[in-house]
């Protein structure tokens, strides 16, 4: 028998595979269910669906059993916890991004010595469908003994600026982008909906993704003005940029369509940049206005977005 299947099975079975010599003991949290939106298909946008967790975590050796400290032991909120922010973070196409997220959170606790992660979707078809995954301490090491790694990649407080087309399509545009550039913290630039009509569909949904791709057509627009300016649209490059000191120009489709707690559907474009700031910990959005620039600065603080 092999230890995942050994790990989720009673104790009577593991006694009989396990060698002689310490052991480590093992703490889990079992079918614990959440409804989730989570999936890669188009079916799977917009509806949610029973996600069941088994998880077992195995710890290095304490007192708490005789000392009855509770301090001392990983706590099964510990376990709980760690699903329940993985699912709040973003939405996800993938189980084994969820299961390798959450089994990398438990064993950044120092006494986790080595996670069995499994979880179930229970909806998709008569039985259930999942991943397992086994994870020890030294993974994590291995991961964050990258230079590249950065486990406050959201801690940066970026300034988020809000370009109108009239300002992209002026004269003055390179003034503008000229004194962004010059801004000491990492910038992100926000954006209208192209000029051009875009088409309508009798779907609302349809209708939302186009008004997206709209940002996006002007987002491209910019970056074709000025090489400076660099179209992004996934967390992953939002957060290296702006580490890296890059003048980015956000396409919001990917990640509006894959937050958890998403901006609401009628939100326009000034409200998906004051949303998009907030994800960002930013605690403004600093729109800029034609004419002069210096004197056409004005700050919009976050409206409460989310449905």
């Amino acid at each position: 028998m092999n230890e995942t299947a050994t790990a989720f099975d009673h104790l009577d079975a593991r006694a009989k595979t396990e060698k002689n010599g310490l052991q480590l003991d093992r703490i889990a949290v079992r079918d614990y269910t959440k409804d989730v939106e989570i999936g890669a298909f188009q079916l799977e946008r917009g509806v949610r669906q029973r996600i069941k967790f088994n998880i077992v975590v195995e710890v290095s050796p304490t007192d708490a059993a005789m000392t009855d400290d509770v301090d001392q032991i990983l706590s099964y909120d510990t376990i709980t916890e760690a699903i329940d922010y993985q699912l709040h973070i973003e939405r996800l196409n993938l189980l084994e991004t969820l299961a390798e997220r959450i089994a990398f959170q438990i064993l950044s606790n120092i006494q986790a010595f080595r996670v069995f992660v499994r979880i179930e979707k229970m909806d998709r078809i008569p039985g259930s469908l999942g991943v397992e995954i086994v994870r020890t301490h030294t993974d994590v090491k291995n991961i964050t003994s990258d230079e590249n790694f950065d486990q406050n990649i959201l801690t940066l407080n970026p300034l988020v600026v809000f370009l109108p087309n009239n300002l992209i399509h002026s004269k003055e545009l390179n003034l503008w982008l000229d004194a962004i550039s010059q801004y000491k913290s990492p910038t992100i630039i926000c954006l209208e909906a192209s000029l051009s009509i875009p088409p309508k569909s009798d779907s609302t949904s349809a209708n939302r993704r186009i008004e997206l791709l709209a940002i996006e057509q002007n987002a491209w627009v910019l970056a074709g003005k000025d090489s400076r300016c660099v179209v992004v649209e996934t967390r992953t490059e939002l957060d290296w940029a702006m580490k890296n000191g890059q003048l980015s120009v956000w396409a919001p489709s990917k990640m509006v369509l894959d937050a958890v707690n998403k901006p609401s559907s009628t939100a326009k474009p000034l409200d998906l940049a004051a949303w998009f700031a907030s994800e960002f910990s930013a605690d403004h959005v600093t729109v800029l206005g034609s004419g002069p620039f210096r004197e056409k600065m004005r700050v919009v603080s976050q409206p409460n977005l989310l449905n």
